[in-house]
């Protein structure tokens, strides 16, 4: 899911316009959060359930605000 939102969001910086980044990242960390839970539950362990779905949309999080920091410093 971080690469997947790294992608996302130099894929966002690239081709979206200054003013729609910040509705393009937030889409793309709703599309994140959703995938996340998709895989976990395509997986079907219940160990460790809590513990992939947070880091996986933590991870999601961090990379999505260091991209909107960087557009904002931008």
């Amino acid at each position: 899911m971080w690469l997947l939102s790294l992608v996302g969001a130099i894929v966002i910086g690239a081709a979206s316009r200054a003013d729609m980044r910040i509705t393009w990242l937030a889409i793309t960390l709703a599309g994140a959060v959703i995938l996340t839970f998709v895989i976990q539950l395509a997986i079907q362990r219940k160990e460790g359930f809590v513990a992939r779905a947070t880091a996986s949309m933590v991870g999601a999080l961090a990379v999505v605000a260091a991209a909107t920091a960087i557009f904002a410093i931008g």
